[in-house]
């Protein structure tokens, strides 16, 4: 009996809040976000870049961005940062990529979003209404075809 033990690619060495934005500028905006929020959809950004030898900076972006842009809009975004700690041994650039575009923002997700209700309600919007989960196979392979 052959027992192959598959070793980790990666650790998340560290993770924080590295940007949060909430501004709403005048009680007007305010009061139409509350009446108009289906005028507004949510944008998942990824971004990476090397930081040392094997270790690797994910930054994964919430935005609440308007559908259209003829009105008055709040700026609301947050974006967590992953620190991740590369294998050696990884050398594949397909298990790269599904690392920075999949695993680790599956993983970090949860957090990016109780950060982002959190101040929304903090705010005094109860109703924001956030998916849960996130396919980010998904959302990859969408942008692999």
């Amino acid at each position: 009996m052959k027992i192959e033990i598959k070793k980790m690619t990666y650790k998340i060495v560290s993770k924080y809040i590295k940007n949060l934005k909430f501004e709403i500028s005048n009680p007007d905006i305010f009061f139409s976000l509350t009446k108009n929020i289906s005028n507004y959809k949510f944008k998942i950004d990824i971004k990476s870049k090397q930081f040392k030898n094997n270790i690797i900076e994910i930054d994964t972006t919430l935005e609440l961005i308007p559908i259209n842009q003829d009105f008055e809009t709040i700026n609301a975004k947050a974006t967590f940062a992953s620190l991740i700690e590369l294998d050696k041994n990884l050398k594949d650039k397909k298990s790269l990529e599904e690392i920075i575009l999949i695993k680790v923002p599956t993983e970090i997700y949860p957090e990016l979003r109780r950060t982002f209700i959190f101040v929304f309600e903090c705010s005094g919007f109860r109703e924001i209404k956030i998916d849960e989960q996130v396919d980010f196979k998904k959302l990859y392979n969408l942008r692999n075809n």
